[in-house]
């Protein structure tokens, strides 16, 4: 039987070249969706990184971790937006 429910993890970096509003306005954008999606949201905000390598021809980004619970479509939906959203240089969605 499939599951119902899972907890994930995501991992996002943003741009921080568009400066530090940019960055709380991304954060708080996928923050609400989450909430609205899933159970459980916590957020962790990394800050400001250094990347392993240049992305874009950036070498600095802001990490933000997100752990929620919610059904299985759902990851698949945030995966989207993430990929059409400006300011975003990566992302990871795990099962955790």
């Amino acid at each position: 039987m499939a599951k119902i429910n899972e907890n994930y993890e995501v991992v996002a970096v943003f741009s921080s070249k568009s400066g530090e509003e940019n960055v709380a306005a991304l954060t708080e954008k996928f923050d609400a969706l989450i909430k609205a999606n899933a159970t459980d949201v916590e957020m962790n905000d990394w800050g400001k990184r250094k990347l392993a390598y240049p992305i874009n021809y950036e070498t600095e980004g802001n990490y933000v971790l997100w752990t929620f619970t919610s059904g299985t479509a759902f990851p698949a939906e945030l995966e989207r937006v993430f990929g059409i959203t400006d300011g975003v240089l990566r992302f990871l969605v795990t099962i955790r």
